[in-house]
């Protein structure tokens, strides 16, 4: 993924994170995305999963670089390991010293975690690892409370009204009826807006909308007789394989497109 993307995936969690930043850590031997012949850098899920172990160390701990680098050294040389369920706990806090399992744990586990900052153990990195790329079924449900502005979109996708203008003319992103957007365009304009770092533009990313009408309207086609099912719960019932083949198109489509660009690249 673009630098851009990863950019998208830390900001929830750590608002003031800037691509400035992202490559100083790369300089400072933190991280080390791979390089495309044409010299962009690639990141992968695991990059992400290292800075955000990173990030948290220097807020929640005010670890200095030498010492996060010394740990990231550690796991590397397997003396070390960091979950990312940990690493995520950890880039949100305050939930009270409760463990995931919903236990308190004992005060021998919490001096194991180390010493205290702030009233809250600091415990050491443990293990980094990689999150799976399937996609939920819980994923694709639709959420009918998030109308945003136009002002609101532009803002969230820091895109321009051009920009915008582009994705609409292209079909990309359609506004509803009473010219609201939803948080998945939110997502579509942000995706848009790294492909263009690449010289994709709006009107070359239409051949992505004709695939993805021609697999929802295969959904479409295999949930219809469902939904048109006098029975009580048809509806709810087509709704969820819906969900469910979508999924797996979406993942189908993942694996697919990674093996025809493989075998475009001579793997």
């Amino acid at each position: 993924m673009s630098i851009g993307s990863v950019l998208d995936l830390l900001r929830p969690d750590f608002p003031d994170v800037t691509i400035s930043k992202i490559r100083f850590l790369e300089a400072e031997g933190l991280i080390r995305p791979e390089r495309t012949p044409s010299g962009y850098r690639r990141f992968s899920i695991a990059d992400v999963e290292r800075l955000r172990f990173v990030l948290t160390a220097q807020r929640d701990q005010y670890l200095p670089l030498k010492v996060i680098k010394e740990q990231l050294e550690a796991i590397d040389s397997g003396a070390a390991t960091l979950g990312v369920r940990e690493a995520r706990a950890r880039a949100h806090p305050g939930h009270g010293g409760v463990a995931e399992s919903g236990r308190v744990p004992t005060e021998s586990e919490q001096s194991a975690a180390g010493p205290e900052r702030g009233g809250r153990p600091v415990a050491p990195p443990r293990r980094l690892g990689v999150v799976p790329s399937e996609v939920s079924p819980d994923d694709l449900r639709f959420d009918h409370e998030i109308r945003l502005t136009r002002s609101d979109l532009l803002d969230q996708a820091q895109i321009d009204d051009r920009f915008l203008n582009d994705l609409i003319r292209a079909n990309l992103i359609t506004p509803g009826v009473a010219g609201y957007f939803d948080a998945d365009a939110v997502t579509l304009a942000k995706t848009a807006r790294a492909m263009a770092e690449f010289g994709l533009e709006a009107r070359h990313l239409r051949a992505f909308k004709l695939a993805a009408d021609r697999e929802a309207a295969l959904v479409a086609q295999i949930a219809a007789p469902i939904a048109k099912s006098r029975d009580a719960g048809a509806r709810a019932r087509a709704e969820e394989m819906v969900r469910e083949l979508a999924a797996l198109s979406l993942t189908l489509h993942s694996c697919l497109v990674k093996a025809s660009v493989r075998s475009s690249l001579g793997g």
